[in-house]
């Protein structure tokens, strides 16, 4: 109902289980899914996989509890672009979806800090891969870093880190428009495909270890 309500996003379809949202994906061929992880038929991390899997794949989001879904790391291994606490504000959602749809990665970085140095902690599903995922030809791990120079070795560690752009542009003494650059640069040599696969690839590599990711607070 909220998101029908905005003028400038558009509800085409919903789905009561996993299954079925894969199948409307492809059909109905939306910019964002929102994807719920606990869902009856196929959970939200395979159907997550799935959506993501195609030529043309729509962006996923997904819902959790967060405190609660031990589930959130696995998701974005999956493939998601990002993911929605429960709780946040209406309006918070709504700005989210937009900016998953404008091709964007979701990761609020005091957020961010705290899920990736919780979940990179526990090993993956045996059903997830063991990185993230990359073309064929891509090296796995550490390895995929001896592409990348110094200076985007620093600006991934900081993106690790959960920085923004424009947190990065300060601490590097760099424009935004700059740093914006390098992270396109990343994206390519590591084929990554949005910021939140950099963020997990800078952790399983060991750029950023879990102390420096997690925050100082839990609220």
């Amino acid at each position: 109902m909220v998101i029908t309500e905005a003028e400038d996003l558009e509800v085409v379809g919903e789905a009561g289980n996993g299954a079925e949202a894969v199948r409307l994906a492809e059909e109905l061929r939306p910019d964002v899914v929102v994807m719920d992880i606990r869902m009856p038929v196929l959970d939200g991390i395979e159907a997550t996989r799935r959506v993501t899997a195609g030529p043309s794949p729509a962006r996923v989001v997904v819902l959790t509890t967060f405190d609660e879904d031990e589930n959130v790391y696995a998701a974005l291994h999956a493939g998601a672009s990002g993911f929605l606490v429960k709780d946040m504000a209406l309006d918070d959602i709504l700005d989210a979806i937009r900016v998953v749809a404008a091709g964007e990665a979701l990761l609020s970085p005091s957020v961010t800090r705290r899920l990736i140095a919780e979940f990179t902690a526990r090993p993956a599903p045996a059903a997830a891969p063991a990185s993230v995922p990359v073309s064929a030809s891509a090296p796995a791990g550490a390895d995929r870093l001896t592409a990348i120079t110094d200076r985007e070795r620093e600006i991934l560690t900081l993106v690790g880190r959960g920085l923004a752009n424009p947190e990065i542009a300060t601490e590097l003494v760099l424009s935004p428009a700059t740093v914006k650059t390098y992270i396109t640069r990343l994206l390519t040599k590591l084929a990554a495909r949005d910021r939140v696969q950099l963020v997990i690839l800078a952790y399983e590599s060991g750029l950023v270890p879990l102390a420096a990711g997690a925050p100082k607070d839990r609220r």
